[in-house]
């Protein structure tokens, strides 16, 4: 298969990256820790954390976990939202020989007890805020092991007032009582006092297990391996080395995570990529606080940004925003979901950063296709594959297909998974004969390599045997001045079998239906047009800000 979209790569990309370099993350993170000693690797409500402090915090941490005769490969849940315990935690995991398990902290008994029993985790590292919630099915489940913490644990003298607030002004930790858990900080202090063995890992060994499918039906762990995650960490690090280039006054990037570090495009491009080059992340702990994250971002000279259109929305649309420092801003990643082109132009008009759009999911580590972060402005696509990645336009019976014709986005690279977690049936649905992964999602791609989704197979809306997109509708609709948030989805029609239907959140209170109709009818062609407009004041989201079509139209939202 030629790989057309080499020529589109910029300048000093290479066209393969070498993930046997490193034998598992653990190397990779060593090999950071040293170099990087004395820098600050992550900062949390105005308290940081060095590379040094990093490495001794995993370490004991890790001998703790060894301590409790965890089998090597065992299977450890982290249930946190932004703060200093998640890198410690994921670090002590892995170094320690064990698999994370990544956690949503919002979810709820029901969704927690399906994870746990279907990963069989044996210990489970969670923030008090949420203890509740496992207190409610903990006893149904495999852990034996609870490590409970607290906001401000790491935080020295002003954890203690950070913890008050949290607990008793904010009244944000509901009580909640497991017998035998163990304090964060204790355990660290106890796995102190025994020797840590550095696992013997290697590529093959799981190092997470990354769930996902949660809206299109039961949740599945997607079996990522350490080869799998060194690879993107590697893919990501060569990609966004131009604009590194480009900034030689940049010391040390300070890198934006505001998106939940239990999703894989916050674990790798956010949390891995930081590490690997040495860079500092800023930990949000609750990003919907728009107020609130522009507060701990000021000060700092951002350099790199990933977010969701939403989030990139979100910002732009906050009276602080333009009290950030942008001066150094080299790329701001997007993903998750359609980056809208309204929200891109106006973010490179007040950053002078282009949101460099990719793609990803969690079965491929995420990142498959990415945008040059060298480009200046919205190129409506999801880019062209990473180094060491190829991407094929199928049709349902196997075949690729020509250029120009849409069909299902199809992957194979070293950051495909392993495959689902004890679902051998799952894992033969997805992957072809040759070693694709089949993403599900219906794509072009251009002469110059560059992929454009068209949408979800699920999505598509059929309006009298023409297919219609909602990420075409949205992405129109979004640019209405009275429009905040659009989404477009099918419902029954006896005339035309489904008509579109659009929900929309307003910025401008004035906004009628009669307004939207009438700007369709001059953007869309008749079939594309909605026939059904309903406002309202939010629209359903995952917790990155992805928004529910399914939930809205299984009236479900």
């Amino acid at each position: 298969m030629e790989k057309i979209w080499l020529k589109s790569y910029p300048p000093g990309v290479p066209a393969e990256i070498d993930p046997a370099q490193y034998a598992s993350v653990g190397d990779l993170l060593e090999e950071s820790f040293g170099r990087y000693r004395t820098r600050p690797a992550f900062v949390c409500m105005g308290k940081s954390m060095t590379y040094g402090e990093l490495d001794e915090q995993s370490r004991k941490l890790g001998a703790w976990f060894q301590s409790k005769g965890l089998a090597r490969g065992a299977r450890i849940a982290i249930m946190m939202p932004n703060v200093l315990q998640y890198p410690v935690a994921i670090a002590a995991i892995l170094r320690a020989g064990y698999t994370v398990v990544n956690v949503n902290p919002l979810y709820t008994p029901r969704e927690l007890e399906h994870q746990l029993k279907d990963s069989g985790a044996e210990a489970i590292v969670i923030l008090e805020n949420f203890a509740v919630t496992l207190q409610a099915v903990v006893r149904n489940t495999a852990v034996k092991h609870v490590i409970v913490a607290s906001m401000g644990d790491l935080m020295g003298a002003k954890g203690l007032l950070v913890n008050f607030v949290v607990r008793r002004i904010k009244k944000m930790v509901p009580a909640w009582s497991l017998p035998g858990h163990v304090k964060f900080n204790d355990a660290v202090s106890e796995g102190g006092r025994h020797a840590f063995k550095a696992a013997q890992v290697g590529p093959s060994d799981i190092a997470f297990l990354q769930y996902t499918g949660g809206t299109t039906g039961v949740s599945k762990g997607a079996t990522l391996t350490h080869r799998n995650i060194v690879a993107n960490v590697l893919q990501s690090a060569a990609w966004h080395e131009p604009a590194h280039a480009l900034r030689a006054d940049v010391d040390q990037v300070i890198n934006v995570i505001a998106l939940p570090l239990y999703h894989v495009f916050a674990l790798t491009v956010c949390g891995f990529l930081t590490l690997r080059t040495g860079g500092l992340g800023i930990l949000i702990p609750n990003p919907r606080d728009i107020a609130g994250m522009i507060k701990q971002l000021k000060g700092y000279a951002i350099n790199t940004f990933p977010a969701v259109n939403t989030l990139y929305n979100a910002m732009l649309n906050h009276p602080d925003f333009s009290k950030l420092n942008v001066s150094k801003l080299m790329v701001a990643n997007g993903g998750g979901m359609a980056v809208q082109e309204a929200v891109a132009k106006r973010w490179y008009a007040a950053t002078h950063a282009p949101i460099v759009e990719g793609y990803g999911l969690s079965e491929t580590s995420p990142c498959v296709t990415c945008n040059p972060v060298t480009a200046t402005e919205y190129s409506g696509t999801i880019g062209v594959p990473l180094p060491s990645t190829e991407v094929s336009i199928r049709d349902d019976d196997g075949n690729a297909l020509p250029l120009g014709q849409a069909g299902e986005i199809c992957i194979r690279g070293p950051q495909v998974m392993a495959g689902y977690w004890n679902r051998p049936d799952e894992t033969a649905k997805v992957m072809t004969a040759d070693g694709f992964f089949k993403s599900g999602d219906i794509g072009v791609m251009d002469e110059r390599g560059f992929v454009k989704i068209v949408d979800r197979k699920k999505d598509m809306i059929l309006v009298s045997g023409f297919n219609v997109y909602p990420n075409e509708i949205e992405d129109v609709v979004a640019k209405h001045p009275g429009v905040f948030e659009v989404a477009a989805v099918g419902v029954p029609d006896q005339h035309s079998g489904e008509a579109v239907k659009l929900f929309i959140v307003k910025k401008d209170p004035a906004l009628t239906d009669t307004d939207v109709f009438a700007f369709c009818k001059e953007q869309l062609t008749g079939y594309k047009r909605p026939k059904l407009i309903e406002f309202r004041n939010e629209l359903p989201k995952t917790n990155v800000g992805k928004i529910l079509r399914r939930a809205l139209r299984d009236g479900r939202g």
